[in-house]
């Protein structure tokens, strides 16, 4: 430890006649290192710890603090002091050890006692207490040091301690020191009894805080700072209070100042610090783009500006992906918050938030957000105030900024700026400053480290949004005979790409099939086995498979694949004219039905099956009578299933809530998320479908049977004219008779023994549908001018709101749609 010389003898202390004048002293003194966790025991003792108080490193880690250190204790000149933490205050130095050892102290403090040892003489003590922030255990760092090493051999033959100004470590504050890296590196030799990691935190601490490094034995290294001294209270203010004068005007600091001036600056260094690390615990809460972007201009107003304005790229606002390049002058920067002290509304009407504007190349904004450096600007003068307000069209913001200091610090991440802030002081504040321009360039590398976590969490959940979207069918709200309403829920913020998925089909016959399956897990890999089994059951339901051989195909189709998913499935089809659901399971939840009647709602009954993906098991199908006005309530397991609960009081509380009466689909779908999507502990996605079946009444369907005969395409046309004039649609008359004679004359030149059958259906369009008993697909085709086939199913392409052919099990059926004119 280097010790400072003596310049002159403090005051009460004039040497006497033929005193010998005290030297310089410069040396090492071994020091006692000991941490303090926050229950006030002790976490680390050292060998200079054992050495110097006497007490094995056994008996000391986990006993109180105060019991093993010099707090304070009985008046000097008292003798009968024995005994551990019996100690006497010496020379009135500062605040006691015991306000750092119970958390009154929230910075470094030192000072001195003198204490009595067993088994050996008075010690007289110099001691060191450094605070530790953070989240570790440790609450403080403690450095002692026996004052004996103070005393040296003289001439004369006498043993005299030397008077000294002050005790400092042997580099100055502030001084890059070469033996940084080193101390990095050789942590755990540092503090051997505790952990690289919390080793690493207090190193890293001490070097943040600007400690410089004392060596005080062969083979440790410990931080102290020098903020310990003989001067009395009252001259230490005053010397302090000129200190601090010269350093706000700006002048060089006298020789006699520069310790006052040095802990002035380590206070402020140490402000600092506390307010990076008070605004790093206030921004960053949460993913939200938009509140971190409110959370980071709040945490610097007031205490370090009076108004703070944040402009993002375009690119960032919007949740694109990350910017690149460096901005010009045609980047659009939008104006994304703004916090200030003033006035309310003095700034909402001049510089709203919300606006997108360039900079020009001679502002100092441009100069920040291309350097990528902060840009301090001590005042604004009337000509810089100018030439900032002739950006802003027909609006005077000079009266806002003129004579302000200004300081612009830049928003990054990965060398990338991603936006910048513009700090503004009121005139009667002091101007920002050199150390002001660190602590905002600190302060903007950390916002901006929030802000690009927050932009790439907006990213990939639109990414993932998109993908979600582009999977789930976009299902119209009225098929034939039944209204639809669903519903996606995924099962976390940060997974919105699942493996769950609803569909529904449109089938001949006016019938509608009603999907819904759960992949088994989360993330891409299930949405996208999820996707290929969606596409499977459009292109089988589309040849208008039974249900079970369906799902038997499903399964097939899953083995083939080779993927270790598995899958649960719910297949359904409505036939609204007959009134009947045909249903078949593979291992998933029970549809619930709903009565119109009597507003009564049951899980229908059917075989429960093995989810797809298992192989080799059968598959069952049920049929179910329903009435118009009847609910089908279709979903899969994470909205009833939670953690630690039944799965039988979810579906119990599905059936109540799907029976619960509402105005529109819409709130019915609202009320059971309510019931059961809002529960604590949900984690797995939700599909909801709800279909109600409305049916197709007896009078509004026409069917003819006709033979294979080329006479009876007249007769077709015929009937559909008469029967769409009973039906008061005499303006579909034409359009209707004309592709009714295409298909019925394809029909029965293409049929082989059983008879064509006709049939229209009136519902939310005008459904017309022919059946033949062969099994090949028409296909529609140019037509030459020679040709006497092929033009056909063009009419009906060009005609019809929809046409389209599909298998069926005795052969084909070829349909078309059209619009039913407004009443």
């Amino acid at each position: 430890m280097d010790h400072g010389t003596q310049r002159d003898a403090p005051p009460g202390r004039r040497a006497g006649p033929g005193a010998v004048p005290a030297d310089p002293v410069a040396g090492r003194v071994p020091l006692a290192v000991v941490v303090v966790d926050r229950d006030g025991l002790v976490s680390h003792w050292s060998r200079g710890a054992r050495r110097l108080f006497a007490l094995p490193k056994e008996e000391a880690i986990g006993r109180p603090a105060p019991d093993l250190l010099p707090v304070s204790g009985v008046l000097p000149g008292n003798e009968d002091v024995t005994g551990y933490g019996s100690y006497a205050a010496y020379d009135g130095l500062g605040p006691g050890l015991e306000s750092s050892l119970d958390g009154r102290l929230s910075y470094p403090a030192a000072g001195r006692a003198r204490l009595t040892v067993p088994g050996n003489d008075r010690v007289d003590v110099l001691w060191w207490a450094y605070p530790l922030v953070g989240p570790g255990r440790e609450r403080l760092l403690v450095l002692a040091a026996d004052a004996d090493g103070l005393r040296r051999d003289y001439a004369d033959g006498g043993t005299r301690e030397a008077t000294v100004e002050r005790i400092a470590p042997g580099f100055a504050l502030h001084t890059d020191f070469p033996g940084a890296e080193e101390l990095a590196r050789r942590l755990p030799e540092i503090l051997p009894s505790m952990s690289v990691g919390e080793s690493a935190r207090i190193v890293a601490q001490v070097l943040e805080l600007g400690y410089p490094i004392l060596e005080f034995s062969q083979n440790d290294r410990v931080p102290v700072t020098p903020d310990w001294g003989v001067p009395r209270r009252a001259e230490r203010r005053a010397r302090r209070e000129r200190a601090a004068r010269a350093l706000a005007a700006g002048e060089p600091v006298p020789d006699e100042l520069r310790d006052e001036a040095e802990d002035l600056e380590y206070a402020a260094v140490r402000e600092r610090l506390e307010f990076l690390n008070e605004v790093s615990g206030r921004i960053g809460t949460s993913l939200d783009l938009s509140r971190t972007i409110v959370e980071v201009s709040k945490a610097v107003v007031p205490r370090f500006t009076d108004v703070a304005g944040t402009y993002l790229r375009e690119q960032v606002v919007a949740g694109e992906g990350f910017p690149g390049g460096v901005p010009d002058t045609t980047t659009m920067w939008h104006r994304v918050a703004l916090e200030h002290t003033d006035e309310p509304g003095r700034w909402d009407d001049v510089v709203p938030v919300g606006e997108a504007m360039p900079f020009p190349a001679h502002t100092p904004f441009f100069q920040c957000m291309t350097s990528g450096e902060p840009v301090l600007v001590p005042r604004i003068t009337e000509e810089m105030g100018h030439a900032i307000a002739s950006q802003f069209e027909k609006r005077d913001i000079r009266p806002l900024i003129t004579g302000r200091s200004m300081l612009l610090v830049p928003l990054k991440a990965r060398d990338v700026v991603l936006g910048f802030m513009i700090l503004l002081r009121h005139p009667e504040r002091p101007v920002f400053n050199d150390m002001d321009r660190v602590t905002g360039a600190e302060l903007a590398a950390r916002a901006g480290l929030v802000l690009d976590n927050a932009r790439m969490y907006t990213y990939q959940e639109n990414v993932a949004e998109t993908l979600q979207d582009s999977m789930l069918p976009h299902i119209p709200a009225r098929m034939a005979g039944c209204d639809i309403a669903t519903r996606y829920l995924p099962g976390t913020l940060l997974g919105r790409v699942g493996g769950d998925w609803f569909d529904s089909v449109k089938l001949p016959g006016a019938r509608t099939a009603l999907v819904v399956g759960d992949v088994m897990g989360h993330g891409l890999n299930s949405a996208a086995m999820m996707g290929q089994l969606r596409t499977a059951v459009q292109t089988m339901a589309g040849l208008d498979l039974p249900p079970a051989q369906l799902l038997r195909n499903l399964d097939d189709l899953a083995q083939r694949l080779g993927d270790t998913h598995l899958a649960t499935c719910l297949y359904a089809v409505y036939d609204p004219i007959a009134g009947e659901l045909h249903l078949a399971n593979a291992g998933h939840i029970p549809p619930v039905l709903v009565r119109a009647e009597d507003g009564a709602s049951e899980l229908i009954d059917l075989p429960t099956g093995a989810p797809i993906g298992v192989g080799g098991v059968p598959f069952e199908a049920v049929r179910v009578p329903v009435a118009p006005g009847d609910r089908l309530v279709m979903c899969t397991d994470g909205l009833v299933e939670m953690r630690g609960e039944d799965i039988g009081v979810g579906l119990a509380t599905l059936c109540e809530s799907a029976a619960h009466p509402a105005a529109s689909m819409d709130d019915a779908c609202d009320t059971i998320i309510r019931a059961l999507g809002t529960r604590g502990g949900r984690k797995d996605d939700v599909a909801l479908l709800m279909a109600r079946l409305t049916g197709i009444e007896s009078d509004a369907v026409a069917e003819w049977r006709l033979a294979r005969d080329p006479a009876e395409v007249g007769r077709a046309r015929a009937a559909v004219r008469e029967q769409l004039h009973d039906w008061s649609l005499p303006r579909l008359a034409g359009p209707a008779e004309l592709m009714v004679s295409e298909l019925v004359t394809n029909a029965v030149r293409h049929a082989h023994a059983r008879p064509v059958e006709l049939r229209l259906v009136r519902a939310d369009t005008l459904l017309c549908e022919v059946d033949d008993d062969d099994h090949e697909l028409p296909t529609l085709r140019s037509a030459g001018p020679d040709d006497e086939n092929g033009r056909g199913l063009r009419v009906v392409s060009a005609l019809a709101r929809e046409w389209g052919a599909s298998r069926t099990k005795a052969g084909k059926t070829v349909w078309f749609e059209l619009t039913l004119p407004r009443r």
